[in-house]
């Protein structure tokens, strides 16, 4: 109150020259302000900016550039080499924290060495002059060097010195469309502005005086004399040590030829499209192995046929970090397709699913390891699973099953496990499967008559190094790890021990597993038609997922997964880092037993007259699960078969048995697979007949099927070198109703009778195989030769 009264008393005591002179710094504050409301700083908006998506070492992978077409990466003070700060503000504006934007004695030295020489010897502009200039440019006229002093002392008034420091840093011309300091060090130099050497920083400082004429791409002498004399300058006012600018200025100037990244181009633009706000997008991607796999896979898919492209995903499990994306072998090739990210793409995944269906399979104790299968031919309805390889192999073990990707086995183990708790359970891990419009889960879906994207495919793969824990792939270093759970440690161990442990492998294969001593689990997987073809791997460390195929569609006849996506996931997991000598470690409640075919029980427990093959299989808790039942019988029938027998060995009723007669039991194989058991393991051989009027049950082993028109071992030969192959005319005797016939796993026909069914097979070995309705199989093998 007291201030009050006295500036009262002096404002009525003061003559009218006085008031007015008080008045005047009021008004032209008043003005300054209107003014500053009106002609606010014009900042650049953050729309505006240049976006930058980075890899997990900041590293940029691709620039976006602004609405101007200006490259811009980013950073602030603190990410910049200190270096480079005090090289900057020595040649350009020692006073800099000092003064109050505009520095009058550099202003006045600059007008006298201009009126005195006739031209501009040295600037008068602070660093916060030379930010108006670049925010509000100018012509060079007197009135425009007025303006950017009021833009000056208007940035001062706004803004801290870190902050105009931090506008210079980022806007800052480096020639062509290059802004800021960070830009210009990754597209120059290839490394990051806190990196920057002591010529480097002083090349850096000085290139925005003339960012043309001082290119180091172009002019590298230019640029060389103008950063001496900053090393100079920075040693005569004792910044940096004698020592250290001698030992600069010995460097020459060199900068590599300007190319702005294009790497992880498909991730780049897709994460640029979804996430705004942010000038840079740091990814979990490992630069350095995405631009090897980069250059890799476009020189490995330069000797594939037209149209075709690649992709593959890289995934790190310990925390499901994408390390390498490429969404197509050759991008921006519209020959090749390199617009569409195959990545994501829908395509049908092969025989690429079965691996979780035994997985799953294991938990639910349908089978273990090493469980007996059916590899038949087998009539579901209107649908007949062949496979991809020639013919039937006859009884096989589960592990076999899903190493040589075998489909009838994967099939009846499907029929079991039901197709839409699959798809279900994989759903709910992370693969969005997409059926054909209005269909429902069937048991074509375990052949690939579904689609499914590589990215999600890889991302549940992992799971099988991971305690059966699958995740969403992560591509930003924030993301948090969805984990989903798909099936238990143990069965997550004992299938990746199943494709592990595939030593049928290719040399190269077994000299990789060998060389890196770690454990290696892949599969392969080929689509109906050679449309697409898969190979996934899984180590310890990483998972691997790849696709080969032509984006259009089209077939690519003779190239499937084990011949053309394998070599390339062998060679992306050789040159993977850290990947040596890795093991899973197996989970405590799993032991390794010895099991009995056919019945599929634990040999310790099966009569030795049961056991008539041994098999080492992989249990949990001990549990050894029988073999899954016979098509048509009700799930776990028995395999066992039971009756009396008197003392000439014949089978009798219990009514009309003497005290003589004894109980036996028979372990007896799946029906399907009598054509290749030997002569004395099958149902005629094994179960003797009954007794004279003493009819004992039956048998259930139906009367054999016996193909007639050519024998078991039969060869063929033309009699001349343009005669045509043989025709052979076939029919079955025995089994019941209706006949269907197989050439080398591959569906011929049906026949009903006695009829004849015509087939020409071709040169080499021919498996010839007829199934009936109920179950009975008979199969032959021929060999038809040449002439020569």
């Amino acid at each position: 109150m007291k201030l009050l009264a006295t500036v009262l008393k002096v404002w009525q005591s003061s003559s009218r020259k006085v008031r007015a002179l008080l008045l005047m710094p009021a008004a032209l504050a008043c003005i300054l302000l209107l003014l500053d409301s009106v002609f606010p700083p014009p900042l650049p908006q953050a729309q505006d900016f240049a976006r930058v998506v980075a890899d997990r070492h900041g590293k940029p992978l691709r620039f976006f550039a602004d609405s101007r077409g200006v490259w811009r990466y980013p950073v602030t003070q603190e990410k910049v080499s200190p270096r480079f700060i005090e090289a900057l503000l020595t040649y350009e504006d020692r006073h800099f924290y000092r003064h109050p934007g505009v520095n009058p004695l550099a202003l006045l030295r600059a007008s006298a060495q201009y009126l005195r020489n006739g031209r501009i010897v040295s600037g008068g502009s602070t660093l916060t002059m030379q930010v108006a200039r670049l925010l509000d440019p100018h012509r060079r006229t007197l009135p425009g060097k007025a303006k950017q002093i009021l833009r000056a002392l208007q940035l001062e008034w706004h803004f801290s010195k870190k902050e105009i420091l931090n506008l210079y840093l980022n806007l800052a011309p480096y020639g062509g469309n290059i802004e800021g300091v960070e830009a210009a060090s990754r597209l120059y130099l290839r490394k990051s502005a806190a990196d920057l050497t002591h010529a480097e920083a002083a090349l850096l400082a000085v290139l925005p005086q003339a960012p043309s004429r001082l290119r180091p791409d172009r002019h590298p002498q230019r640029a060389q004399k103008a950063r001496d004399k900053v090393l100079d300058r920075l040693q005569a006012f004792g910044i940096w040590r004698a020592e250290d600018v001698d030992r600069a200025q010995l460097e020459n100037v060199y900068a590599e030829r300007l190319e702005f990244p294009q790497n992880a181009p498909h991730l780049a633009r897709r994460l640029v499209d979804n996430i705004s706000g942010r000038e840079v997008i740091h990814t979990t991607i490992d630069g350095n192995i995405q631009r090897g796999l980069e250059d890799f896979l476009r020189d490995h898919m330069d000797n594939y046929p037209a149209k075709t492209s690649a992709a593959v995903v890289i995934l790190e499990n310990s925390d499901l970090s994408v390390r390498a994306y490429v969404g197509a072998s050759h991008f921006g090739d519209t020959r090749r397709y390199g617009y569409v990210d195959m990545a994501r793409a829908v395509r049908s995944p092969g025989s690429t699913l079965k691996p979780f269906l035994y997985g799953l399979a294991i938990d639910e104790d349908l089978i273990h390891s090493a469980a007996l299968l059916s590899d038949t031919p087998r009539i579901y309805g209107e649908y007949r699973p062949e496979n991809f390889h020639r013919g039937f192999s006859g009884p096989v073990t589960a592990t076999a099953a899903l190493q040589r990707s075998l489909n009838v086995p994967a099939v009846q183990l499907l029929e079991h496990y039901g197709p839409g708790r699959l798809a279900a359970t994989l759903e709910n891990a992370g693969l969005s499967l997409q059926l054909p419009s209005g269909g429902k889960p069937n048991l074509a879906m375990i052949l690939g008559g579904v689609g499914a994207r590589l990215d999600q495919l890889t991302g549940i793969y992992a799971a099988l190094a991971r305690g059966g824990q699958a995740a969403t792939p992560r591509y930003l270093a924030e993301e948090p790890l969805q984990e989903r759970y798909l099936m238990s440690p143990e069965a997550a161990w004992i299938t990746f021990e199943m494709l592990a442990s595939n030593r049928k492998g290719s040399r190269r294969w077994r000299n990789l597993v060998r060389q890196s001593k770690a454990d290696i689990a892949w599969k392969t997987g080929t689509s109906y038609g050679y449309r697409d073809a898969w190979a996934i791997g899984v180590t310890p460390a990483y998972t691997v997922g790849i696709w080969m195929g032509r984006p259009d569609g089209t077939p690519l006849p003779g190239y499937y997964g084990s011949i053309s996506a394998t070599p390339l996931l062998r060679a992306v997991i050789a040159a993977l880092p850290g990947n040596k000598k890795l093991h899973l470690k197996r989970p405590e409640l799993i032991t390794q037993e010895i099991i009995c075919w056919p019945l599929g029980g634990q040999k310790a427990l099966t009569p030795t007259s049961h056991c008539h093959q041994q098999h080492s299989a992989w249990l949990i808790q001990g549990r050894a699960p029988r073999t899954l039942s016979p098509k048509n019988e009700p799930l776990r029938a028995a395999q066992t078969f039971r009756f009396f027998a008197n003392q000439q060995g014949l089978r009798v009723k219990p009514s009309c048995m003497d005290h003589s007669a004894v109980k036996q039991s028979l372990a007896l194989w799946p029906k399907e697979l009598e054509a290749w058991l030997p002569a004395n393991q099958t149902r005629s051989q094994q179960i003797p007949p009954t007794a004279p009027g003493c009819h004992a049950p039956a048998a259930n082993n139906g009367t054999p099927l016996k193909i007639v028109g050519t024998s078991d071992g039969n060869q063929y030969r033309p009699t001349g070198s343009m005669a045509p192959l043989p025709r052979l005319n076939l029919s079955a005797i025995g089994g019941q109703g209706k006949r269907y016939w197989f050439l080398n796993g591959e569906p011929q026909g049906e026949t009903l009778g006695n009829e004849n069914l015509v087939l020409i097979p071709q040169s080499g070995k021919q498996q010839i195989a007829v199934l009936d309705t109920s179950g009975n199989v008979e199969r032959i093998e021929i060999f038809v030769g040449d002439t020569h």
